[in-house]
């Protein structure tokens, strides 16, 4: 039974996310009662909202920032020339050319996705920018199509809460992970806890809602993984652009933005 549940939710998942890309629809793919608001936003007016920079925003290719996220994963990195990066939930492929420039041409940039459409539409911006080191993936997150130990850094922005298999993402990460290698995420961590009527309602799932684990409990799921120096902070300020992805919901009293940061031990 519970594989059936979970199938569901990543066929939800899939479902609205699919539709964003096939649409050009913005802010987290949702409908306009969901998280996003209003689906006719400024996508990089709501980028530099949760933290891009003016020049993030602009020089990117045209519609791969779709105005999705909760936060920049960037800004933690701390990316370097010549690294393998690997964006979770890669969507129209923004971090990833972000990413790209960061790391060079010798360095190397995979976007994993679940929705074959965004795959399609990542792998159109790229060729009509001309990135040569970025590759788009079709595939679970609970199930990379990365090979063991080979990737550097782990980025994602606000995809990891829509899995219904966390432990499963965190597992797979610390497996291509090189030994060394680290996790720069931005996500939807619970803050209180969330009302079940939100639990059940599978759009607040589908808007990066309703599937926020807590703090403690992403703390010891990467753990448990194998996982040192976990270092979760909640982002207070991100109350005020939660608070419009619903109105009149309270959102922001039960979730919270936050940067999760972690290291795959070195190899004695």
């Amino acid at each position: 039974m519970k594989h059936v549940v979970n199938d569901n939710i990543r066929k939800a998942v899939r479902e609205q996310y699919g539709k964003a890309a096939e649409s050009g629809q913005s802010g987290c793919g949702c409908s306009t009662t969901s998280c996003c608001g209003v689906s006719t936003i400024d996508e990089k007016a709501t980028s530099m909202e949760i933290g891009y920079s003016s020049a993030n925003v602009n020089e990117v290719p045209d519609g791969s920032n779709m105005g999705l996220g909760c936060g920049n994963p960037q800004a933690i990195a701390s990316l370097k020339p010549g690294e393998t990066v690997l964006d979770l939930g890669s969507g129209g492929g923004f971090d990833c050319f972000l990413a790209a420039r960061e790391v060079g041409e010798s360095g190397q940039v995979i976007g994993v996705d679940m929705t074959a459409e965004m795959v399609s539409k990542a792998r159109v911006n790229a060729e009509k920018a001309g990135y040569e080191n970025v590759d788009f993936r079709l595939g679970e997150i609970e199930n990379l199509p990365v090979p063991n130990s080979t990737v550097d850094v782990i980025i994602s922005n606000c995809v990891i809460n829509l899995s219904p298999e966390k432990e499963k993402v965190f597992k797979e990460s610390f497996r291509v992970l090189k030994p060394g290698g680290r996790l720069a995420i931005s996500d939807v961590v619970a803050s209180a806890q969330i009302p079940e009527k939100l639990k059940q309602d599978i759009t607040a799932y589908t808007g990066c809602l309703s599937g926020a684990l807590t703090i403690k409990d992403i703390e010891n799921i990467l753990k448990s993984a194998g996982f040192d120096d976990v270092d979760i902070k909640p982002k207070d300020e991100s109350k005020e652009f939660i608070r419009n992805w619903r109105p009149d919901s309270k959102l922001e009293d039960f979730v919270v933005s936050a940067t999760i940061e972690a290291v795959k031990p070195k190899e004695n």
